[in-house]
């Protein structure tokens, strides 16, 4: 195990090859430590079991961390050819309980463990082959290739501890202890808390463009905020410290809880921490892959409900008022304590990085001035929603690792636990979960004579969603381009009986919502889950809100409502989901109708994509086509360009290629005609696209 451990890499300094040696060692450790936790499923039929039932089976966590390197160097073109298309697609999507995520096993074919581990066999040879011959240079930025190789080694060291907690919450008798590292055999009486002043200052947080190590995109950008003077207590919330809260009865006391805790505690009858077990009179808690008898001086480890009703509990008991800490009094605790970030340790100063131990310790083991555990341990929850700074932006080759959480029901968790790795473990990491999951965390405490105030993203702020919501759903409709389809393809498929509808490239979702009423069933998709949580939060809410440039630095607030008998039907009929185009699941099949969005411009194969799309539609089914052929938008290689060139000395053109490559399955039903599709920019600036519509039925 200690040979495994290691830090996170600096991205600018050195020598180049000597930096490919150094992350190809990392990507080595990494893999290595992600197969070493999977050592203490007892056997392999395991790998089908779930640790969570909102999450997937842990066979798919297996997979994913390798797709998702596949996935990743194949959009950004490091690579041109998948490995296995049909596992890229499977263990793509679906790890945080997201609308869009799938986790009805029914609609997977999951394939046998040995097919797996083979595949990931042949993943990690192609990642060292890559490593080994790819370009490099540094600094090492996001533009660079190499950003994506560490892109896949952070995200597999996300998951050694998102699946950590996966295996916790098994059966005792499913685990095998001994497996992975040392656990901490320490434990004794806990100390007693008590509450220390910090002094306030004004906290600038955020990553810094050319700074030298890794980061998600929500780590940069900058927000500034004026931190008043607060007191935080000495230790984290210990098991003895949390007791009390159980022996008074406030898992059954509604007025502790907010209104989502107590509808999450009514719902699942929790009547103590989900790790903590209770045999006759004594507690024990379950470790990841043993149960210890109850270590009182440990940190308890609580989802945010329950932390918030622990706060709430101790300020009726006490009559102070207590509460969590914000992200940005989080940071200011650790300027104080002066913390080192991971690349400035010897031996990190906390339990952190799996440096000292394979599960949580006791409380005062790691001091950091007047304060204990100010980093590791478990994690600490914030009273902070995640949303972007300011200057907030996605990267291209991950656009929806943050976004999706933008969403209020996600809040920050600060400060690492003993298994947060890599760039978990530095100053700058911002991770968040939804409120009542359960990570390695626990609670800090915080008084403040501020009251508290959140800040809520409800505008949509990232300016290309928001320019699509605007262009789909604010545009007059005479101009407008979903509305003029939607007209179209409802008088050509009214004369069907079943209309079940797959929708491709949906975007913001707006020609679903208009054929609601005239189908049975739509399948709306798209690649990013960044553009589908708007229709979701209109089905969801009856009304989505974003922000659109007016002039310069002026702005638009907009907000679009629908009608609560539409929002009705939304939900009955519309499910969207998050796929690949180019690699679509199986579960995608059997529809009447298929529409092709401006998709095929989109696609790195649109040829592949109409020599296959007649397999997901029912006899006489009918495709609709829209495409503004444009394919050097997206660096589409000319191999698989759809006409737009001269072959034997005459020009063929998109609609010439659409036809070769659908005359073996369909025919043309109707004289394609050309559709206006205007983009907005700003008040005063649109483009404008001519795509032409045409309309096909698969032959019997």
């Amino acid at each position: 195990m200690k040979e495994l451990i290691t830090k996170t890499i600096d991205l600018q300094s050195g020598n180049p090859e000597e930096k490919r040696e150094e992350i190809r060692a990392y990507f080595l450790k990494t893999w290595a430590l992600d197969e070493l936790l999977y050592t203490q499923l007892r056997d392999d039929s395991i790998f089908y079991h779930r640790g969570d039932p909102l999450r997937h089976i842990l066979l798919f966590y297996l997979g994913h961390t390798a797709v998702f390197y596949i996935n990743k160097l194949f959009l950004a073109k490091i690579i041109h050819q998948r490995i296995n298309p049909e596992f890229e697609s499977l263990f793509a999507i679906g790890v945080d309980e997201m609308s869009w995520d799938d986790l009805n096993d029914k609609n997977y074919n999951w394939p046998s463990v040995d097919a797996v581990r083979a595949y990931r066999n042949q993943v990690k040879e192609l990642l060292i082959h890559t490593i080994d011959t790819l370009p490099i240079s540094l600094p090492i930025d996001w533009e660079h290739p190499f950003w994506i190789i560490m892109m896949g080694i952070e995200h597999e060291r996300i998951h050694i501890e998102t699946s950590s907690v996966l295996i916790r919450q098994l059966p005792l008798e499913e685990v095998v202890s001994g497996r992975f590292g040392n656990t901490c055999t320490l434990s004794g009486t806990a100390p007693r808390n008590e509450m220390i002043p910090v002094k306030g200052d004004t906290v600038v947080m955020g990553k810094p463009s050319n700074h030298h190590l890794y980061g998600w995109d929500n780590e940069y950008g900058q927000h500034k905020e004026l931190v008043p003077d607060f007191s935080a207590s000495k230790y984290l919330v210990s098991n003895a410290e949390y007791l009390g809260f159980i022996e008074e009865n406030g898992y059954n006391t509604a007025k502790y809880w907010t209104e989502e805790g107590w509808k999450w505690r009514t719902y699942t009858q929790a009547e103590m921490p989900l790790f903590w077990r209770k045999k006759g009179n004594k507690f024990w808690l379950r470790l990841v892959a043993e149960e210890i008898e109850m270590p009182w001086n440990w940190p308890v480890e609580v989802n945010y409900l329950e932390a918030k009703a622990f706060c709430n509990w101790k300020t009726q008991k006490e009559g102070k008022t207590y509460r969590l800490p914000t992200e940005a009094e989080y940071v200011q605790l650790t300027r104080v304590c002066a913390v080192p970030d991971e690349l400035e340790w010897e031996t990190a100063p906390g339990n952190i990085n799996l440096e000292h131990f394979t599960s949580a310790c006791p409380v005062d083991m790691f001091a950091l001035g007047e304060f204990y555990d100010v980093i590791g341990n478990v994690w600490q929850w914030t009273e902070t929603p995640i949303t972007g700074y300011a200057g907030f932006k996605v990267h291209p080759m991950y656009d929806d690792f943050s976004t999706p959480t933008f969403d209020g029901k996600h809040n920050l968790i600060k400060g690492g636990s003993f298994i947060s790795t890599g760039n978990e473990a530095t100053h700058h990491a911002r991770y968040a979960f939804r409120r009542h999951f359960y990570q390695h965390a626990g609670v800090r405490l915080v008084q403040s004579e501020t009251p508290l105030v959140i800040q809520y993203a409800e505008y949509e702020t990232d300016s290309e969603i928001a320019n699509e919501c605007e262009s789909q759903w604010n545009t007059e409709d005479a101009r407008n381009f979903d509305v003029q389809l939607a007209a179209y393809i409802k008088e050509q498929i009214s004369h069907l009986d079943a209309k079940k509808v797959l929708d491709i490239n949906t975007n913001t979702g707006r020609l679903p919502f208009l054929l609601a009423q005239s189908v049975a069933k739509i399948t709306a998709i798209d690649f990013s889950a960044r553009f589908i949580r708007m229709p979701i939060q209109l089905q969801e809410n009856g009304f989505m809100r974003y922000i659109v440039t007016d002039e310069n630095e002026l702005v638009h607030y907009r907000e679009i409502v629908i009608d609560s008998h539409l929002q009705e039907i939304a939900k009955e009929k519309i499910v969207f989901l998050q796929d690949n185009a180019n690699n679509l699941k199986p579960i995608h099949s059997g529809f009447d109708v298929i529409i092709a969005n401006n998709v095929l411009e989109e696609l790195n194969n649109p040829i592949q994509f109409l020599q296959t799309i007649h397999q997901r539609l029912h006899k006489q089914g009918i495709l609709i086509v829209a495409s503004s052929y444009n394919w050097k938008k997206n660096n589409i290689p000319a191999e698989n360009w759809l006409g737009g060139y001269k072959k034997d000395g005459e020009p063929v053109t998109g609609l010439d290629a659409i036809k070769e490559n659908l005359q073996n399955t369909f025919v043309l039903l109707d004289k394609p005609f050309d559709l206006q599709k205007i983009a907005y920019i700003s008040t005063r600036e649109s483009s404008v696209q001519r795509c032409e519509v045409s309309i096909w039925q698969k032959k019997s």
